[in-house]
């Protein structure tokens, strides 16, 4: 979804969010350069940028999921531009650089799970079709959610679910889930969505009982929201000067990181704005912000999920980095609303 708006921000360089209107192949030059798609999923958005990119482009792919990644290097055996690594977009710059890769000239991140997943019910991750409750994004390694919720206490629950999934019912669902438990643990997904819908007497038309206690459980699983902020932190320091960063979120945590990441980046702390200096002398903003797309109207038609995606664009500045922590503005503490039981769990 967002495929034209997504690859144009990357690769013209008139590109306008505010346009109706974007470019097709013949209309902009094919660039070359270094380009990053840290969630290749079944490769849709690495496919059509390819098709955009010169001969001597190079293009990193990063998926977590096996799957994906049998994907990826299938697209790789026909296009010697493409290199392919099993990991999550937060360990970007690290594996760049063990490709000997400082600087890139775009990223692309389509946030959240994708169709293909969700579609899978071994995966565990809707609420719809029996499957083992796995919700992981990487089945080769972590704690499944089944088993999170056989040992995670009640409050531990309920912040989770409370700030991940914004869910007022949270500490009933949590008491439910941990009475549940007493008797026979929670295998499978309908077990959970079930047990939610037992509690969640009222939901938003149209919505599930279970939505956003599933969409909570999976961030955390998967600790989206803090492998987010250090892939934007990472991207301020890999992107070369007008290299561009479009990110695709689908829910309101993830939207106002990004958010928050590109307006702290464009713009000077207020310490910076009462010094006693001239303006041409203060430090200047590492970012451009490039707007925002929303899906068009046919196109939240024909794919619903794409309802609630919202693109946003920026641009790297030519401004240096800010001295000692080069991101120290993309603070993954802030940013991220961790449950107070995880960090106690973390300190032990």
């Amino acid at each position: 979804m967002l495929l034209e708006p997504t690859v144009n921000a990357l690769v013209d360089p008139d590109f306008d969010a505010k346009s109706d209107v974007f470019r097709m192949d013949g209309d902009i030059q094919r660039p070359d350069g270094v380009y990053v798609d840290g969630t290749f999923g079944r490769g849709g958005h690495s496919r059509l940028l390819l098709s955009r990119l010169g001969p001597d482009a190079r293009l990193v792919v990063f998926d977590k999921d096996p799957t994906a990644i049998q994907a990826a290097i299938e697209l790789q055996a026909g296009d010697p531009r493409v290199m392919v690594v099993h990991g999550g977009f937060a360990s970007m710059q690290e594996e760049l650089k063990a490709l000997s890769l400082t600087q890139v000239d775009g990223i692309m991140l389509d946030l959240g799970i994708s169709s293909p997943q969700i579609d899978d019910a071994e995966r565990g991750f809707s609420f719809m079709r029996e499957g083992p409750l796995d919700m992981r994004m990487d089945t080769t390694r972590g704690v499944t959610a089944a088993q999170w919720l056989a040992q995670a206490g009640v409050e531990e629950i309920k912040e989770v679910i409370a700030k991940y999934g914004e869910e007022r019912f949270a500490f009933k669902i949590a008491k439910a889930i941990a009475a549940r438990r007493e008797s026979r643990p929670l295998h499978t997904t309908l077990d959970l969505a079930e047990l939610v819908a037992s509690v969640v007497r009222t939901r938003e038309k149209g919505q599930h009982p279970a939505t956003r206690t599933f969409q909570a459980l999976r961030i955390h699983i998967n600790e989206e929201l803090e492998e987010l902020a250090r892939a934007l932190a990472a991207a301020l320091r890999l992107l070369a000067p007008g290299g561009r960063l479009a990110v695709i979120s689908f829910h309101s945590l993830e939207d106002r990181m990004v958010k928050q990441c590109i307006m702290a980046a464009r713009r000077r702390s207020e310490a910076q704005a009462r010094l006693p200096i001239l303006e041409k002398d203060l430090p200047q903003p590492i970012l451009k912000a490039l707007g925002k797309v929303l899906p068009t109207t046919q196109e939240a038609a024909d794919n619903p999920r794409a309802r609630s995606a919202v693109l946003r664009v920026a641009q790297r500045t030519e401004a240096a980095l800010p001295f000692g922590d080069t991101a120290s503005f993309v603070n993954a503490i802030r940013l991220v609303p961790q449950p107070e039981s995880r960090q106690t769990r973390r300190r032990r």
